[in-house]
């Protein structure tokens, strides 16, 4: 008879082989998921960077600075990194004055209208510059309707008070008081009522408090709240280009622009040593953003807000905030509309003028026009969905990293944001300019705008969905885990719902900034394929200015809207996305 012998494995190993099976498939989601967050990060952020010092530095393949060094000593280049760096560090400053006060108003005290007034002051930062400085020049210049309809213009021949280089520096004042703003309240919000009280109590004024406890905490916010509006000024392209080149006034951004439009891709490798200068400049005001906001750390407890009762000032103040924002915001938007309700420039506006056929020109009967609402909404529209809907499995990817690489990552999405547009648009023209496998060139194409935006906004689709992800509470997830629900079905039936109200915002900030944006397309755009921004740009520079003020009309009333409508998404979004509420 033969016997068998039947040996069976142990519990304990029984139990090891499916946890070290699910231990492998851990590790190998992790490691797809890195290779995914890499390999995005990298085309959308490092890779333009990267392309754009390799043809000031490198060009011919082999180290070669010598178009940098030229472009040093040029006289041209030294004028305009002068005009660059005062007309920047001066509107930062200015950017403080407006500011500064502002946020301390609407964030410290019972002023009335405090989310109307922080609505209101956002404005200029959602509307292009290029719109700004048509409706300042058109507010106060000889030929103003608004001016002449209430016979205060100055004489005919008179200069435009605006142009050149003191209405660059009160324009950056005015377009980067937001972002003044939006640094000063982060910093403000995060100031105990306790301690404002107990100086109260000790008998200090409320302004002698402000001076000692409030300002002294938050002066790495205001540091870096000027820092971030100096590298605004920068990078903006569209105020300098219609108050400084009519003048012979260039900034580093409208020197390039002037290079390119003059010589074409042949002067790829100077111009791409503009860019690197560009760009150097704004990285050290990030840097200094950077450095200022690693010290905002407080060694007290987070408390209910500060609210200084004003007291008998409470209307008076308000009243001189709501001036402020007419003489900034108001009074330029009525003189752009008034503008655009006359045949022609310089036209006083009256009952026997006034007229819509600027309107009727710019939306029916000019192709050009009509092409480029067509492109700027289905440019912006078509990134605004695809960053909204693909930083969710970025987001979802990024989970688990290390913490050094993550902070690693956040800098490189920073990046192309932080560089001037104009920087990023000159990558994209030395990155897509030679033919790609399968695709060919880009180069004078739509698509070479579209990859530009997914770069540029990349992360202001970011931060609104990585937001709602982290605040999410994970025991959601466990509890679909435990009953048995798959990372997939998780991710459908519990992450997306939550997300999408922040995927939503984030695709509407993402198109209100390119829908009339003119820094990347200035140098990207070509025949059939204008942006709105580019042919408000050309209807100036042609003398068609009513025309080109209708058109910054329904930019602003379509930016508007979009706001109205983020804002009615408000209560469904996350702490932190809004910045007026």
């Amino acid at each position: 008879m033969r016997t068998f012998t039947v040996t069976t494995m142990p519990s304990e190993l029984t139990t090891f082989v499916p946890q070290s099976r699910a231990r492998q498939h851990l590790r190998l989601r992790k490691a797809w998921a890195l290779l995914f967050v890499v390999a995005v990060v990298f085309v959308l952020s490092l890779m333009p960077v990267l392309r754009l010092i390799q043809e000031a530095f490198f060009s011919g393949g082999t180290w070669n600075p010598d178009n940098f060094t030229a472009q040093l000593q040029r006289n041209a280049t030294l004028i305009a990194g002068l005009h660059t760096l005062e007309t920047s560090l001066f509107g930062a400053l200015l950017s403080m004055v407006i500011g500064m006060p502002l946020a301390v108003a609407t964030t410290m005290t019972d002023i009335p209208w405090r989310r109307s007034l922080g609505f209101l002051l956002l404005l200029p930062l959602m509307i292009a510059p290029q719109v700004t400085a048509l409706s300042w020049m058109h507010a106060f210049g000889p030929s103003s309707p608004l001016l002449n309809m209430l016979g205060i213009a100055p004489p005919p021949g008179t200069p435009n008070p605006i142009a050149g280089r003191n209405g660059i520096i009160l324009l950056f004042g005015v377009q980067h008081a937001p972002i003044v703003f939006i640094t000063m309240r982060a910093g403000l919000a995060r100031i105990p009522r306790d301690l404002i009280e107990a100086a109260r109590v000790s008998g200090a004024h409320p302004i002698r408090a402000l001076a000692t406890i409030t300002f002294p905490l938050i002066r790495p916010y205001m540091v870096a709240a000027c820092a971030l509006a100096f590298v605004s000024g920068v990078g903006n392209f569209g105020i300098p280009a219609l108050l400084g080149m009519p003048v012979n006034y260039f900034t580093l951004p409208t020197l390039v622009y002037q290079r390119l439009a003059s010589f074409g891709p042949t002067v790829l490798p100077q111009v791409a040593s503009l860019s690197v200068m560009i760009g150097v400049i704004a990285l050290m005001g990030v840097l200094l953003q950077s450095l200022a906001m690693s010290k905002a750390s407080y060694r007290f407890t987070i408390g209910s807000p500060v609210r200084i009762a004003l007291g008998r000032w409470r209307w008076p103040l308000a009243l001189l905030a709501w001036a402020v924002l007419a003489i900034t915001l108001i009074v330029p938007a009525v003189a752009l509309f008034a503008t655009s309700l006359v045949p022609s420039f310089g036209v006083p506006l009256n009952a026997q003028t006034v007229t819509l056929s600027n309107y009727t020109e710019i939306l029916f009967n000019q192709a050009s026009t009509q092409r480029a609402l067509i492109n700027s909404t289905m440019l912006a529209g078509g990134a605004a969905i695809v960053l909204a809907i693909g930083v969710i499995p970025l987001v979802l990817a990024m989970e688990g990293l290390p913490k050094k690489l993550l902070r690693f990552i956040d800098a490189s999405v920073e990046l192309p944001y932080a560089l001037p547009g104009i920087v990023l648009a000159l990558a994209c023209i030395l990155l897509f300019l030679a033919p790609l496998p399968l695709i060919g060139s880009l180069y004078a194409t739509a698509a070479i705008i579209f990859v530009a935006y997914l770069m540029r906004f990349f992360p202001l689709a970011l931060k609104p969905v990585a937001t709602a992800i982290n605040q999410m509470a994970k025991d959601l997830e466990e509890a679909a885990a435990v009953s048995g629900a798959g990372r997939t079905r998780r991710i459908l039936t519990i992450v997306l719902p939550i997300v999408a109200p922040s995927a939503m915002a984030a695709a509407l900030l993402v198109f209100m900034s390119a829908f009339n944006e003119l820094t990347v397309s200035a140098l990207l755009w070509s025949s059939r394929n204008e942006t709105l921004g580019v042919i408000l740009f050309s209807l100036e520079e042609a003398g068609l200015s009513p025309q080109a003020a209708a058109l910054g009309i329904v930019t602003v009333i379509a930016v508007v809207i979009i706001l109205i409508v983020i804002d009615r998404l408000g209560r469904k979004l996350p702490d932190g996305i809004l910045p007026w509420r």
